[in-house]
């Protein structure tokens, strides 16, 4: 039967990015349905549906203030039917109390009107107009957290600047990740207060240490995202110094941790020097990082695990689970986190295993250049997989596709996943693993797994590893504990 692709268009309808994105799995699961995506209309994401092969003339009409419902279907009567399953779903976005409801403020004077104490503005609009919306935020005299990614280089330096002349912190633009006073933002699990704070410019790195912190009994006072691209050269670590500031002065954090991939040479010696200026004392997660000379009050972790037990100053338990037999083969990773993908790949690099990867991490190969059999840790976060479909932490689908590939595979003895939970995220990741380990072969690979969340997570992390132990994924307390356990169980 032929695709046939269809779209409607909402004109002049606004929907936050992660509302589109939990709209766009479930209409994707519809029966007959091959493809879907809800989005707006903005040139950019034209592009991407276009990519896709989910954009036809009604698509390509509308405008950047529009939203288009895209589908494609096994024939004209499954992508009808599929349109008019996701009109039904938009109008009842009201009673979810999404960014659809009537009576919400259709500005931010508005919204500062209707909640005049509010001190910070979260921005999740497409990227083009992010930096406009975020500018009106901190002429208001408001902190600024930019969910919204495809911001322009040039408006992230200038906006951070603004706020540095303001007084104002910028957080993003990219940033997936907050915990702010104790609220937690965007995909951030719900952890108790604490004296620790934390610097990232990495959503799950922050979410990896703080739920590590949590889970032996401390807390978080602020987690600062500061967007993907803050330690590179040309942004210069702007929003990084401003958090350090921030924590510095701030009586209720006793230590900080930074957690980042790589900084440019230069950054890292300017926020080497800030660091040594400050009274408290700093743990540094440079993932893939060379060695630094460390001001005094400093120290290096190799791993996110390493920086957790660098501040709890106690070691994260062994794995006490029986251990099977070990297989002759190589390692998967098939990730979510784009940063638990990366401290994955060093763990195994240190091992003495060569990786190939579509991150860029010191010792790790390309993917497409890589030999054909060699480790392979693949972040499907990344942009390749991400474009007109939602994100894996929010729909397992791509994943789900791959895992049961890899399940059939020979040559693969350890399959390596990430579990990540907290707001935002899958209501039941677990549960997707174990539907697609229900239909495996009983000589599949080994499926090594950590859970990234807490108790007090929306999908609670203790459900999770029952079902995930039920399926048979031998669980590790970390995400670095974890590969390096798939070492021991791959003979590759």
């Amino acid at each position: 039967m032929r695709a046939n692709v269809r779209n409607a268009v909402r004109r002049g309808l606004y929907l936050d990015s992660v509302a589109l994105m939990r709209l766009s799995r479930e209409i994707a699961a519809l029966s007959g349905v091959e493809d879907a995506a809800l989005m707006m209309a903005t040139p950019a994401n034209r592009a991407i549906l276009a990519e896709a092969g989910l954009l036809d003339s009604d698509g390509q009409s509308a405008g950047a203030n529009d939203l288009i419902l895209a589908v494609r279907a096994q024939g004209a009567e499954a992508a009808d039917a599929a349109l008019a399953a996701a009109s039904l779903l938009l109008e009842r976005q009201p009673s979810t109390g999404n960014a659809a409801v009537p009576h919400s403020p259709r500005s931010l004077r508005s919204a500062l009107g209707a909640q005049p104490g509010a001190n910070l503005a979260l921005i999740s609009v497409p990227g083009d107009y992010a930096a406009a919306e975020a500018r009106k935020a901190l002429g208001c005299g408001l902190d600024v957290m930019i969910f919204s990614d495809n911001v322009p280089l040039a408006e992230e330096v200038a906006l951070k600047r603004e706020g540095k002349a303001l007084g104002r912190l910028v957080l993003g633009p990219d940033c997936g990740t907050a915990i702010i006073g104790g609220t937690p933002l965007a995909f951030a699990n719900r952890v108790p207060r604490g004296d620790i704070g934390l610097i990232g410019a990495s959503g799950t790195g922050l979410q990896e240490v703080s739920c590590l912190i949590a889970a032996a009994g401390r807390g978080i006072s602020h987690a600062i995202g500061v967007g993907s691209r803050d330690l590179g050269r040309e942004v210069g670590a702007l929003s990084t110094l401003a958090a350090i500031d921030l924590l510095d002065a701030d009586p209720a954090t006793a230590r900080i941790v930074l957690i980042s991939k790589p900084p440019h040479p230069e950054v890292v010696a300017t926020v080497l020097a800030r660091v040594g200026q400050s009274r408290k004392r700093f743990t540094m997660c440079f993932l893939g990082a060379v060695a630094m000379h460390l001001p005094r009050n400093a120290s290096a972790a190799a791993t996110l695990s390493a920086a957790a037990e660098d501040v709890l100053g106690a070691a994260i338990a062994p794995v006490t689970s029986p251990m099977p037999a070990a297989r002759d083969g190589l390692i998967l990773g098939l990730y979510a986190g784009g940063s638990l993908a990366a401290e994955a790949q060093l763990v195994l690099i240190a091992a003495g295993r060569p990786v190939a990867s579509n991150a860029a991490v010191p010792g790790a190969s390309a993917l497409e250049a890589a030999a054909p059999r060699v480790d392979r840790i693949i972040d499907l976060g990344a942009d390749e997989f991400t474009r007109g479909r939602p994100h894996p932490m929010i729909d397992p689908a791509v994943r789900s596709t791959k895992l049961r590939g890899a399940l059939l595979d020979r040559g693969v003895a350890v399959i390596l996943l990430d579990i990540v939970l907290g707001l935002g995220a899958h209501p039941d990741p677990a549960r997707e693993v174990a539907a697609v380990l229900a239909g495996a072969p009983p000589d599949r690979p080994h499926l090594v797994a950590s859970v990234t969340g807490t108790e007090a997570d929306p999908q609670v992390r203790s459900r999770q590893i029952a079902t995930l132990n039920a399926a048979g994924v031998l669980l590790a307390p970390s995400n670095a504990r974890a590969a390096a356990l798939a070492v021991d169980l791959a003979r590759g």
